[in-house]
């Protein structure tokens, strides 16, 4: 399975502190770990929600908000892509991840729907289209 591992933003990671070398350090070696496990697909640091944006959507209309946005808590400051057998082994590799900032802070772990989740509203056309789409997004890495 699939899953997005999220690093919760905190008010420090909003007001754009950045981690010490310690810290990075830490997150490189797991980082390290995760791959040569065959367990990271993707992963990055996200810069403070003052440098984003978000789009709402109303119907056909589009509006466009500028960061930065309230309550870090509900914020995303990382994320990793991961693949593993199953919801347990993502959360014994989360448990194992350095405390990504100094004090409180939390990460969340998220499985991906997959082509099957979507039941007969994945048409056969959609599948190969989604394949397709997948082994081009592999052949650019």
């Amino acid at each position: 399975m699939r899953c997005m591992v999220m690093v919760r933003a905190t008010a420090e990671s909003e007001a754009g502190v950045m981690p010490s070398e310690k810290l990075m350090r830490q997150m490189m070696a797991f980082n390290e770990e995760l791959v040569k496990a065959g367990v990271m697909l993707a992963g990055e640091g996200l810069k403070p929600s003052a440098a984003g944006k978000r789009v709402y959507f109303a119907g056909n209309g589009r509006s466009v908000v500028d960061g930065p946005f309230a309550e870090a808590s509900e914020l995303i400051a990382g994320f990793w892509l991961w693949q593993v057998r199953s919801m347990d082994e993502a959360l014994e590799w989360a448990r194992r991840c350095p405390p990504p900032f100094e004090g409180e802070c939390s990460i969340e772990i998220r499985p991906l729907f997959e082509a099957d989740d979507f039941g007969e509203a994945m048409t056969p056309e959609m599948r190969e289209a989604e394949e397709r789409l997948r082994a081009d997004l592999a052949g650019k890495a």
